[in-house]
């Protein structure tokens, strides 16, 4: 565990064997994230490069505190764990809204980020995110019946549901399963509240950020059910340091369902960019849990 003073105690899954610069995974944010769904990433790149996997405050095994949880705490987690942790320049992947902290994080320290990937990124619609509601954050973080509320989000069935739209195939059982336990575990409830009310979407992040990124960037994405990526062609023909893929047949988790395109895309911009991943010195370990015994 790591205690950022910007963003307090976090948890994080680290597997140091291989060579060549690290590889920073960064969840979602949703009623259950954690850094469990980035394990197909995290179980293929082991013994090929040093593997780091970050829970982001509220989240996994990092604090869950009852505090305010904005896009500048997320922020501040990735920056002082690779300034503070990693300590050295990294390749980094991030998942959905998440891609906006990374985006942030990578324009606040640039020199720490080689390059950026983002998978099913929010703020590549023509139509931005609104800010975030206190009202609505008020009503529904009522103590009285904040945990309810939140109970029925996170149950099996609706984390099933929910999983569901972002699986074009069968859910994965154990995704499904750490969701379950990771969001029923205390405190749980205070970063997805504040998700839920849109207090982590940073609503002009295109112009404010994506666009004055100066790292190699890529985009993979597909059909996902909540995002939407219109304004996607205009970004790279204006940017070309940005390129993107499309991993068809995948709806928001394409390293879930298609490993291996994810990953083939992802060594191609690598190689592209003049950042070639190593070959595998190690075989993964194919008995990796994600427990708080993992994190460090």
């Amino acid at each position: 565990e790591y205690l950022s003073i910007q963003a307090g105690l976090l948890s994080s899954y680290i597997q140091p064997e291989g060579q060549g610069q690290p590889l920073l995974l960064v969840h979602s944010i949703n009623a259950a994230a954690s850094s469990y769904e980035m394990r197909p990433l995290a179980l293929h790149y082991a013994g090929r490069r040093p593997i780091y996997v970050l829970d982001l405050p509220g989240y996994g095994f990092s604090e869950r505190s009852r505090r305010t949880y904005h896009p500048a705490l997320f922020t501040h987690a990735i920056s002082d764990f690779v300034d503070q942790v990693i300590k050295q320049p990294v390749d980094a992947v991030a998942l959905s809204l998440s891609c906006e902290f990374l985006g942030l994080a990578a324009m606040a320290r640039p020199s720490m980020f080689r390059s950026l990937s983002f998978i099913s990124p929010t703020g590549f619609s023509r139509s931005p995110m609104p800010g975030g509601n206190q009202g609505v954050h008020g009503l529904i973080s009522f103590p009285l019946w904040s945990q309810g509320l939140y109970d029925a989000l996170v149950s099996r069935s609706s984390l099933r549901y929910f999983l569901k739209m972002n699986f074009s195939g069968p859910v994965d059982e154990g995704l499904v399963e750490y969701a379950y336990e990771t969001s029923h575990q205390p405190g749980a409830r205070y970063a997805p509240l504040s998700f839920v009310s849109g207090q982590l979407f940073t609503p002009l992040i295109r112009p404010q950020v994506y666009e004055r990124l100066q790292q190699p960037g890529l985009i993979l994405y597909d059909e996902d059910p909540n995002i939407r990526f219109d304004a996607l062609p205009e970004h790279l023909q204006h940017y070309s340091n940005w390129q993107a893929a499309r991993i068809t047949g995948t709806r928001g988790l394409p390293h879930w369902e298609k490993l291996a395109e994810t990953v083939a895309q992802l060594d191609a911009f690598w190689e592209g960019a003049g950042l070639a991943v190593a070959p595998a010195t190690t075989s993964p370990r194919s008995g990796t849990t994600w427990s708080g015994h993992d994190a460090s």
